[in-house]
């Protein structure tokens, strides 16, 4: 299968591509508008990896993919918030490829079914969204932990990146669009706001010290209520390392609120030159942990959390690795992956992340209680 990860060259397509590269299964493409890098990762590669000049928003987009070949398209070309017309989405499944993306965006994620599974359904091509951290892993730890469960009351999902984890300009800018914007969250069985990254709670976690996390803006507030029937409490939060740095997001988030700050996603370049210079008072640890309670098989009372630490600056290789299993398996021709367009939710198990876990060393622990 001829699979092309477009942005194949930056933060996270470039650990795809890597993975991918020599596979016998795939012959692989690196894209975007920079044909030098792309070239050079190709070259670096080898196994026959090819570069490809491409505009995501060129009016040429559906041909070139044909001129191309490409069967599998990944999408890494954040951020999506910004991306509303699903406009690569629709080229592939018109140029005959499926499609996965590693979108965050609430709106691009939760919305991508409604919009583009008529198209894919008449294509035959699977399109998937959000084959991230969030919803692919969530899913799939909050389906493991909860087997048999008569009900599932409360998820509590935290990340917590290293400080000195390598960051792309597309994520921080990102994460600093919802900064002190309103955030519909589910609470106590119905729908109320929050600010983004704007109070501060410490968070425990099982290999990293504790940690002030906030409130993000991710398509698992959303999807999580509507998978889960019956759960009355759905929070994610993000736990940057250094706690004056959390505060400094919680001040940026009081600006916005304040009307000081309209658009906080601007300061995104001059923040990520800053994390930089900050590294030296973190580590190379990170880690997430997923919560939950409810009431087991027999009806009792009962709570769980998920936990995972990833060390040397390995974290950034979690939200690849749903793509990644996903490309293989539809390399291979996997017949489960039907046609039509869904979020990332059900289609892996926690088990199938496994082996991806222990190739870069990350410990998983489970917590009763």
């Amino acid at each position: 299968m001829r699979v092309l990860v477009l942005g194949g060259y930056g933060n996270f397509g470039a650990r795809i591509a890597r993975a991918l590269a020599g596979d016998a299964a795939i012959e692989l493409l690196i894209g975007g508008r920079d044909g030098f890098r792309a070239a050079a990762l190709a070259a670096e590669l080898g196994g026959g990896a090819e570069g490809l000049v491409l505009d995501m928003d060129g009016h040429d987009l559906v041909p070139r993919l044909q001129q191309a070949r490409v069967e599998l398209l990944i999408h890494t070309a954040g951020p999506f918030q910004s991306q509303q017309d699903y406009r690569v989405a629709r080229a592939a499944a018109e140029a005959g490829a499926h499609y996965i993306d590693l979108a965050d965006g609430r709106r691009f994620v939760c919305d991508f079914s409604a919009q583009m599974d008529g198209l894919f359904k008449s294509a035959g091509r699977v399109g998937i969204s959000g084959a991230s951290t969030v919803p692919a892993l969530s899913s799939a730890v909050l389906d493991a932990l909860s087997v048999g469960w008569q009900a599932l009351h409360t998820i509590d999902i935290c990340i917590a990146p290293a400080q000195t984890a390598p960051r792309g300009l597309a994520t921080m800018a990102a994460v600093l669009s919802y900064c002190g914007a309103p955030i519909r969250v589910w609470k106590d069985g119905a729908w109320t706001e929050q600010p983004g990254w704007a109070v501060p709670q410490r968070v425990d976690f099982r290999r990293l010290r504790p940690r002030l996390a906030a409130l993000c803006d991710i398509p698992d507030l959303e999807l999580l209520p509507a998978r889960y029937a019956g759960v009355r409490t759905v929070m994610f939060r993000a736990a940057l390392e250094l706690g004056f740095t959390q505060r400094g997001m919680a001040l940026l988030a009081w600006l916005r609120r304040a009307g000081l700050l309209p658009r906080p996603e601007r300061l995104a370049a001059l923040m990520l030159k800053t994390a930089g210079w900050l590294d030296p008072l973190g580590s190379a640890l990170g880690g997430m942990v997923v919560a939950l309670s409810g009431r087991d098989d027999e009806g009792r009372s009962v709570a769980r959390s998920w936990h995972i630490a990833a060390d040397d600056d390995h974290g950034p290789e979690i939200p690849c690795m749903a793509a990644i299993l996903l490309a293989r398996r539809l390399a291979r021709g996997d017949q489960s992956l039907t046609a039509g367009a869904r979020p990332c939710m059900g289609l892996l198990s926690l088990d199938e992340f496994a082996p991806e876990f222990a190739r870069w060393g990350m410990v998983c622990d489970l917590v009763e209680g």
